[in-house]
C-alpha cells in the first residue's frame, strides 16, 4: 500500500477523502472538531508542499438527497479557523462548475467538495459517479480510516480511476491497530462496553484471541445469557457479578475492573460503561478511564461515545491513540476485509 509519502504532489491536484462527519450543535456549528483536527497533517503537508488540495466527505446521513442542514458550509469554516486559510466550498461534488474549480485551483490552496452522500451514487458505489470524481483530481489520497468499512465510490470505487494512497491519519490508524492485534506487550486487557451484542460478539471472539482479560459492560453480560451467546474464550471474559441493568457500575464491579486494567501493558477499549450522559452515571466510565491512564499501557480507545466521552474529560491527550473509527475499527479488529482498505492495496 502506498502512502502520501510515495507521491511527487507539487502542483498536482490531490483528491482527498476526508471524514467530517462531526457532531454539530442546534445552530449547526461544528460542536467537536476532534476528526477535523486528526486530518490536518495531511492537508497542512500538502499545503506546504504545493499541492492542490481537494478534499470530500460525506455529512449524515441525507440518502442522496440535498437537506439543507447537512451541508458542509460549517465544516468548511471549521477548517479555515483550524488552518487559518480560506477554504472554499463547493455547492456540489460533480459537475462542470466544480471541475472548472479544480482546474483553476492553485498550488497551496483549498476546495470542499458538498456532501457526497447528497447522490445516492456514493452509497451505492457507482463507477459512473467515481469515475466524475476522480476528474478532479491527479492523485487521490484516503485519509477517512473510519469509513473504510463501507463500500462506496469515493473509499473504494475511485481508485480504479487514479493514483492511490493513503494519508498520514490513515496510516497511523493501521499502525497502531497492528500493535494491539499482532504481538502486543503482554498482559492485554480489552474492555468493551455499550450494549447491541450481536454486533460485538464477532469482535469480542477474535480479541479475546490475543487479549488476557475481555472486560464487559452489564448490558453486553445480560444479552450474552439472555441469547445464550457462546465464546471460544469464556474464562477470558469478565462482567459485573450484579445489577447489569444498572445505568453505571458499582464500586465492586470498579474495584474488579480496575485490579485487571492496573497490572496491564496493552490495552484495547471501546463503549462506555453505563449512561455516562448523564452526570450521576458516568462514574464508572470515568474510574475506567483513570484506572487505564494510571496503568501508563499502551492504550488505543475508539468508538464516538468513548471519543465524546474522552473529549468532555480533557483527557483524550492522555491516551497513546484514539480512533477515529467506532465500526471499522472494531471491523478492522474482528478480523474483516475492509472495501477502503483491499481498494488501496490495489496497484
Amino acid at each position: 500500500m502506498k502512502t502520501l509519502r510515495d507521491f511527487a504532489v507539487k502542483n498536482k491536484r490531490v483528491l482527498v477523502r476526508c471524514d467530517f462527519n462531526v457532531p454539530t450543535d442546534e445552530n449547526g456549528n461544528v460542536s467537536d472538531d476532534f476528526r477535523i483536527g486528526q486530518t490536518l497533517p495531511t492537508i497542512k503537508y500538502l499545503l506546504k508542499n504545493k499541492a492542490k488540495v481537494i478534499l470530500m466527505s460525506h455529512f449524515g446521513e441525507p440518502r442522496g438527497q440535498v437537506v439543507p442542514e447537512l451541508k458542509l458550509d460549517k465544516v468548511a469554516e471549521k477548517l479555515s479557523e483550524l488552518l487559518g486559510i480560506l477554504v472554499k466550498k463547493e455547492n456540489d461534488c460533480v459537475g462542470p462548475e466544480v471541475l472548472s474549480d479544480a482546474n483553476n485551483l492553485k498550488p497551496g490552496e483549498i476546495l470542499l467538495l458538498e456532501n457526497l452522500r447528497f447522490h445516492k451514487e456514493e452509497t451505492e458505489n457507482n463507477p459512473e459517479f467515481s469515475k466524475k470524481l476522480a476528474e478532479f483530481g491527479d492523485i487521490y489520497i484516503n485519509d477517512a480510516f473510519s469509513v473504510c468499512h463501507r463500500n462506496h465510490a469515493s473509499v473504494s470505487g475511485i481508485v480504479k480511476f487514479l493514483p492511490h494512497g493513503a494519508g498520514f491519519l490513515f496510516e497511523k490508524e493501521i499502525e497502531n491497530l497492528n500493535k494491539v492485534l499482532e504481538n502486543p506487550v503482554k498482559p492485554m486487557i480489552s474492555i468493551i462496553g455499550g450494549t447491541k451484542v450481536e454486533t460485538k460478539s464477532k469482535f469480542i471472539d477474535k480479541i479475546s484471541e490475543v487479549s488476557d482479560f475481555v472486560l464487559i459492560s452489564g448490558l453486553l453480560k445480560k444479552e450474552v445469557s439472555d441469547k445464550n451467546i457462546q465464546f471460544k474464550y469464556p474464562e477470558k471474559i469478565i462482567g459485573p457479578e450484579d445489577n447489569l441493568n444498572a445505568l453505571d457500575i458499582n464500586d465492586k464491579s470498579i474495584k474488579l475492573f480496575e485490579e485487571k486494567i492496573l497490572k496491564a501493558k496493552t490495552i484495547l477499549w471501546n463503549g462506555p460503561f453505563g449512561k455516562f450522559e448523564d452526570e450521576k452515571y458516568s462514574a464508572g466510565t470515568l474510574a475506567i478511564a483513570k484506572a487505564i491512564i494510571k496503568s501508563k499501557a499502551f492504550s488505543v480507545a475508539g468508538g464516538g461515545e468513548t471519543v465524546e466521552f474522552l473529549r468532555k474529560q480533557g483527557i483524550i491527550e492522555k491516551f497513546s491513540h484514539v480512533s477515529t473509527g467506532g465500526g471499522a475499527m472494531m471491523a478492522y479488529l474482528s478480523g474483516e476485509k475492509l472495501p477502503g482498505l483491499e481498494a488501496l492495496c490495489i496497484k
